[in-house]
């Protein structure tokens, strides 16, 4: 049991740190939380409603949003949440490497993409990227947070995420661990 709590940092590590929107379910177009499972039935993948943080980019649907996600451990009922963002821009290459909350507080910042769509007449990038969020600070911060994320070059991205979306997130990560084995909800509850 002890060696399959080490690996679950590991495993939601590889699984939240590396992923795309794709990997974690399509994220819902209304303001419903949708849930799939992801890691060979091993995760059940919480995604928020998907937002916009700043305008289309270019007009381009689906750029410049941000979305909760979190991952429930169906066997031992641990959870990871990642505030995830993807941010499209001209200019010079923001590269964004860091994520404090509202406090001030260092958030774990996870890379998880870097492109050059253009560089003709100016160069355009599309970043993704995410916050890690314990639990602990989304039941902290029911009435909403702000999470800002600090570029290498550049102005730093700030998202609110609403009281709302973490209701509802928090409600969705409850009820799938509601729907675990006893023993695997009870192993370590979600902070």
């Amino acid at each position: 049991m002890r060696a399959g709590l080490l690996l679950l940092p590991v495993l939601l590590g590889a699984l939240a740190g590396c992923g795309t929107i794709a990997e974690t379910g399509p994220p819902p177009l209304d303001n419903a939380v949708a849930e799939s499972t992801v890691g060979n039935g091993r995760f059940i993948a919480i995604v928020g409603p998907l937002r916009q943080h700043s305008p289309p980019f270019l007009g381009v649907p689906r750029t410049n949003i941000d979305l909760l996600r979190s991952w429930v451990d169906r066997r031992t009922g641990e959870v990871a949440n990642q505030l995830y963002v993807e941010a499209s821009y001209t200019g010079a290459e923001r590269t964004y490497d860091a994520a404090r909350d509202s406090a001030g507080d260092p958030l774990r910042f996870i890379p998880i993409s870097k492109n050059e769509i253009a560089c003709s007449g100016g160069c355009s990038y599309a970043e993704e990227f995410a916050a890690a969020l314990p639990t602990s600070l989304l039941r902290a911060h029911r009435s909403g947070l702000t999470v800002t994320f600090a570029a290498k070059s550049g102005p730093p991205l700030t998202i609110a995420v609403a009281g709302e979306m973490i209701d509802k997130q928090l409600a969705a990560i409850d009820a799938a661990r509601a729907t675990l084995p006893t023993a695997a909800a009870v192993t370590k509850p979600a902070p």
